[in-house]
């Protein structure tokens, strides 16, 4: 077909959640805290924490499993398998070739992708890459984490700030219409990353430095000032690029590590609060699960419609970003 280009589209969304609940009550039966320190400081209420027999790549495959069902897919046309993940099974295999045993769909691509809070952004964009050059026809990408595995318990700074969970989209390659403004698929998408600011979120361990996993760390200050400047800057360049403005989005799926980055950024951009999708209060900070966990929840629920203009965004430790603009 002439005048024709491979767009990524969405076909479907999943997610899952483990069953247990821990509310801000019960954090502060554990750390010196209190429901009123961490609402006001992070708006964070309640987050989902792993049980036995929960990890990564279960809750993966089960939000694998809700995307492909979305979708109307079978698992054994899906031909590459991207998982984000700080926190998989195991140091090695990669924990998309488990979630690709368990969804039966072998001998097609299956890897992992490490940027923390930004892996989502950095496999959604690997998969469009992909899908755009012909590789494959249809890609699962999945944000799932365990973070609960890596926190130091005895750290109220941030014990309380993290949640674990994931979740999926089923992306296909789709011919469009550049010029149709109307035509689905993934627009427009930047990544960035700087190694420099290493110290200001990081896990202190890792199986060449001290063999062992380690523990999260943050100077929560120094995050705090680096994410709104640094999402601003990503939301700009995505709408540039696009030949958009904040006016045209009508919904922006962003990280939730903290309501109050996300206020800041909304305003930064003269975006209404009312165009953000938060879950932050109920979900916390699960790192590459936040994006597409509350995506399928503003899917779900209705608010995220066919035809509407998405925007993802995220930051994560060492520091990465990036986002992604996605017409439904």
């Amino acid at each position: 077909m002439t005048g024709t280009v491979l767009r990524s589209v969405i076909r479907g969304s999943g997610s899952a959640l483990p069953e247990r609940i821990v509310t801000n009550a019960e954090m502060a039966s554990m750390v010196d805290t209190t429901d009123e320190w961490i609402v006001e400081r992070t708006g964070i209420r309640a987050r989902h924490i792993a049980g036995d027999g929960e990890t990564t790549s279960s809750l993966a495959t089960l939000a694998a499993r809700r995307a492909l069902d979305a979708a109307g897919f079978d698992a054994s046309t899906i031909d590459c398998i991207i998982l984000a993940t700080a926190t998989p099974d195991q140091t090695f295999p990669a924990s998309a070739t488990i979630v690709q045993n368990n969804l039966g769909c072998r001998g097609g691509m299956a890897f992992d992708v490490a940027a923390v809070c930004s892996g989502f952004l950095y496999a959604l964009t690997t998969a469009d890459a992909l899908l755009r050059g012909g590789n494959v026809r249809r890609a699962l990408v999945i944000g799932a984490e365990t973070f609960s595995r890596i926190l130091d318990w005895d750290d109220r700074t941030t014990c309380v700030l993290f949640g674990d969970g994931a979740g999926a989209v089923v992306l296909e390659a789709v011919l469009v219409d550049p010029d149709d403004h109307a035509a689905p698929g993934l627009i427009a998408s930047r990544l960035h990353a700087d190694g420099a600011y290493n110290d200001m979120l990081f896990v202190d361990g890792g199986p060449s430095t001290t063999q062992t996993v380690g523990k999260v760390r943050m100077r929560g200050r120094e995050v705090f000032r680096h994410a709104v400047v640094n999402l601003a800057g990503v939301l700009e360049e995505v709408l540039a690029t696009a030949g958009m403005t904040s006016a045209d989005i009508d919904w922006v799926v962003p990280h939730q590590a903290n309501a109050r980055i996300l206020d800041a950024t909304a305003r930064k951009l003269s975006l209404s609060p009312d165009k953000v999708v938060m879950t932050v209060d109920h979900h916390a900070n699960t790192s590459a699960a936040s994006v597409p966990l509350a995506f399928d929840e503003a899917v779900r629920d209705g608010r995220i419609k066919p035809g509407d203009l998405v925007m993802f965004e995220a930051m994560g430790g060492g520091f990465t970003w990036g986002a992604a603009l996605i017409r439904m």
